[in-house]
């Protein structure tokens, strides 16, 4: 008995040292694979806000730690993702510390066939729950899915489209009657498709 239990040894020591591997699988490692890593918003067209324009990112820092920053528009905070795991249904399972509340929270999020994602419950660390089985518990309402974001909306420069293509007024008086000064009011004045269509004649 003895001999065979010092065979398998070293493959016991294998299998445990490989559990150990795949459990430290960090919490930014976690969300990535999920695919939470981004911005979300209610309407990515908005700017952030606390309604429907209000930003939450999932960021990953030079520390490799899971960071979730909320902007407002006017306030941000930032809260250490301590936790994270899929569980079999693909449910997302979050565990975060929020340093100005001084309170950790843990929320499920579920993703939907549209990749946005919905918040699936969320309860302090007592159990009280302020979302459950995808509802809120204040009112009954199912809560709404959060879009992912672009990184961050293109610049536009004056006149790219055809709209507010003007000089400054310096510039404007140093070149009135000019042919530049003429183009660009004469451009500006055909809306967003400037350029006339080319004759086929």
């Amino acid at each position: 008995m003895s001999g065979r239990f010092d065979r398998l040894l070293p493959v016991i020591i294998l299998f445990s040292t490989l559990a150990g591997t795949a459990s430290a699988e960090t919490a930014a490692e976690t969300a990535g694979k999920w695919g939470l890593i981004g911005r979300w918003s209610l309407d990515c067209g908005l700017p952030a806000d606390r309604d429907r324009g209000a930003v939450l990112a999932y960021e990953v820092g030079a520390d490799g730690r899971l960071m979730y920053r909320r902007d407002f528009g006017d306030s941000t905070d930032t809260a250490d993702v301590i936790a994270a795991e899929i569980s079999a249904d693909n449910l997302l399972n979050l565990r975060v510390f929020f340093p100005k509340l001084k309170q950790t929270r843990e929320y499920g999020l579920r993703m939907e066939r549209d990749g946005s994602i919905r918040a699936f419950y969320n309860r302090d660390q007592k159990g009280n729950y302020s979302i459950r089985n995808g509802l809120f518990s204040a009112n009954g309402k199912p809560t709404p899915p959060n879009f992912k974001c672009e990184s961050a909306p293109p610049t536009r420069f004056p006149g790219h489209d055809g709209r507010d293509a003007r000089l400054s007024p310096a510039t404007a008086e140093k070149n009135e009657g000019s042919p530049i000064e003429i183009m660009i009011r004469w451009e500006g004045s055909l809306g967003p498709n400037p350029r006339p269509a080319r004759s086929r004649g």
